[in-house]
């Protein structure tokens, strides 16, 4: 069974408004005001929430930088969760691509970097959780993305072959998962790197979702 597997963040959703926030509340917890700007830094917010208070920290120069870091990623995720769909938006086409997927006999996945239980309550307060035959978190498996392992999960979850599989993403976390399985990558270029993700030399790149069907079929028949 052909499978189309995708990443969340800066791919199916734009969540960097959101995550931006729960870093800026970590950040005036500590008494630092707002140390991040929610457009000029959404391509900081895909790459995690430790990575958004790291850039806070060095930002203000502060002092014991990494242990601040860890300390307040708990509460992080917890100010993310209680308002994680306030700004975020599936890209447009998203679901449209995903049901042109599902209506041409392919299976269709996640496989992200957020954590399981905060993914899985975005795609239901999203509406679309159900149109999905699998979710793997970062901690779902001991491993996480770039290792291939939660790929592979993903794709066996959602009764499909790794060998007959690609991943769709946004950075070169996605990029190396997919070279590390041995499976074909497509990246967005609506992302904040836009056309940028074209010297990660992907197998394809789109820059719009309606583009996708025909770009699957291309690289899985």
């Amino acid at each position: 069974m052909r499978t189309v597997i995708f990443d969340l963040d800066g791919t199916l959703a734009d969540t960097s408004a959101d995550l931006i926030a729960s870093a800026n509340y970590c950040f005036r917890e500590m008494g630092l005001g707002d140390l991040l700007d929610p457009v000029a830094d959404a391509g900081v917010a895909f790459r995690g929430g430790r990575a958004m208070l790291a850039l806070g920290m060095a930002r203000s120069q502060q002092p014991d930088a990494a242990m601040q870091v860890e300390a307040y990623y708990p509460v992080l995720l917890r100010a993310y969760g209680a308002a994680i769909d306030v700004h975020t938006r599936l890209y447009p086409g998203a679901i449209e691509a995903v049901e042109a997927l599902k209506a041409g006999g392919y299976r269709v996945g996640i496989c992200t970097n957020k954590p399981e239980a905060l993914a899985e309550t975005l795609m239901q307060r999203l509406g679309v959780r159900g149109m999905f035959a699998s979710l793997v978190g970062a901690d779902t498996l001991p491993q996480r993305k770039p290792d291939p392992a939660p790929f592979v999960h993903a794709v066996q979850l959602a009764g499909g072959a790794p060998a007959q599989a690609c991943l769709i993403g946004d950075t070169i976390t996605d990029r190396k998962t997919a070279q590390a399985a041995g499976v074909p990558c497509v990246l967005v270029g609506f992302g904040p790197d836009g056309m940028g993700v074209a010297d990660l030399a992907p197998e394809a790149i789109i820059t719009h979702y309606s583009e996708l069907p025909g770009v699957v079929r291309q690289l899985l028949g």
